[in-house]
């Protein structure tokens, strides 16, 4: 029998039951989804945290003040060690990796504008953080180390604070923003960088340092530190360096643990990578398992196709049939029943995938995991739809014929 005469057959013997078949093949279609969905998702996940942070700067330090825990009594208290201008001058003056360095103080405030007000997270910066976050301007321009110097009364915000608070960016430009009592001039509207699960980053207002410290808070204290590493292979030079002029300015002995925190930008992508990697991995592995139960399920079909052929599978020895054609024959049958579960099921991941897109979930098909779900499903008719086919090959022609 060559191969197209077997494939007709099989064919032929397979469309003879549709509905069975198609449900038979219920379990891979549904196996060979979900390892491609979960798959995708992950991977969508993985892409959109990455966009994320690297939106947020690229070769960037941030340093955060740690928590000290202090006791009195039976009270247990916590308190912030903030930073101040000294460490930053002294960062500023030693760091010999940095590209641009600015301290940051930040809250939530509402920002009332001629269109409405809106709760808006504003934040104190010098000029630098605008390099070290990789923004550019859309509309006007940014403040400068003069309207630092001057405490003037100027804003830049995002785009979605300028639509929020005026309608449009270009409109905001020139307009006042009122924040508690205080008025400023916005003189420039940031690009977008779009919203995601680090938050939406186009609401946002940013005021230059010393505006913020003397005119919303009152604080001489700086909540964060943010560097700008010249080159990515400076990384973790940079982080001892840092750490080195910071314990030497903030007068921390040897042996004591630093009061601040170091976060590299890169370890932070490559850590979430990591985790959601980790994930998808553990959810596609569940998902396979289904892959497992749809091939026992083409076992089992195929066992009762055997049982149901016996006098048929008679009649080809008996013609001269070889045991080799009826374990080609079942065999094939089965990788069929597999390979168009698996083609379905590639089916169904693409739909689902462009649904849950549409309701803005991330999902990323690799083409390579298609390919290997393919080959799985495929594998999966042969390791299961060995033994049945084995059974039909060695029936006895003579026992075959006379079963009823």
């Amino acid at each position: 029998m060559n191969i197209f005469q077997l494939l007709q057959t099989c064919l032929r013997s397979i469309m003879r039951n549709r509905m069975r078949s198609l449900l038979t093949s219920l379990g891979v279609i549904i196996g060979v989804g979900s390892v491609i969905i979960m798959v995708a998702i992950g991977e969508g996940s993985q892409r959109l945290i990455e966009d994320n942070l690297t939106a947020m700067g690229t070769n960037l330090l941030q340093i955060t003040p740690r928590r000290n825990v202090s006791r009195s009594g039976q009270m247990v208290m916590t308190r912030a060690a903030v930073f101040t201008k000294r460490d930053v001058e002294k960062l500023r003056n030693e760091s010999s990796f940095a590209a641009a360095i600015s301290a940051v103080v930040q809250g939530n405030s509402n920002v009332v504008g001629s269109l409405g007000n809106a709760q808006v997270s504003v934040q104190g910066v010098e000029p630098d953080f605008f390099i070290a976050r990789s923004w550019n301007i859309a509309e006007g321009y940014f403040f400068d180390n003069e309207d630092l110097d001057l405490r003037n009364r100027v804003a830049i915000i995002g785009n979605t604070t300028a639509e929020n608070l005026f309608g449009s960016a270009l409109a905001s430009l020139g307009q006042q923003i009122r924040i508690g009592t205080n008025y400023f001039i916005v003189i420039g509207v940031l690009e977008s960088k779009g919203a995601g699960i680090m938050g939406n980053q186009d609401d946002i207002v940013y005021l230059p340092l010393d505006t913020a410290m003397t005119r919303l808070s009152n604080m001489r204290n700086i909540q964060q530190i943010v560097v700008n590493v010249k080159s990515k292979e400076y990384m973790d030079a940079a982080m001892k360096e840092t750490e080195l002029i910071l314990r030497e300015s903030r007068s921390i002995l040897d042996g004591m643990d630093s009061d601040f925190s170091i976060m590299n930008q890169a370890d932070m992508i490559d850590m979430a990578s990591a985790t959601i990697g980790t994930l998808t991995t553990l959810l596609a592995a569940i998902a396979g398992v289904s892959l497992l139960v749809g091939g026992i399920g083409i076992m089992n079909i195929m066992l009762v196709s055997v049982t149901e052929r016996t006098r048929e599978i008679g009649i080809r020895m008996a013609v001269g049939g070889r045991k080799r054609d009826i374990l080609f024959q079942f065999l094939t049958e089965s990788v069929i029943l597999s390979v168009m579960g698996g083609l379905l099921g590639i089916g169904l991941a693409f739909l689902v995938c462009r649904l849950i897109s549409m309701v803005g979930i991330p999902a990323a098909i690799n083409p390579v995991i298609v390919t290997i779900s393919t080959l799985f499903a495929a594998s999966v008719g042969i390791v299961f739809g060995y033994y049945p086919a084995l059974k039909a090959a060695k029936l006895y022609p003579i026992d075959a014929l006379r079963y009823e």
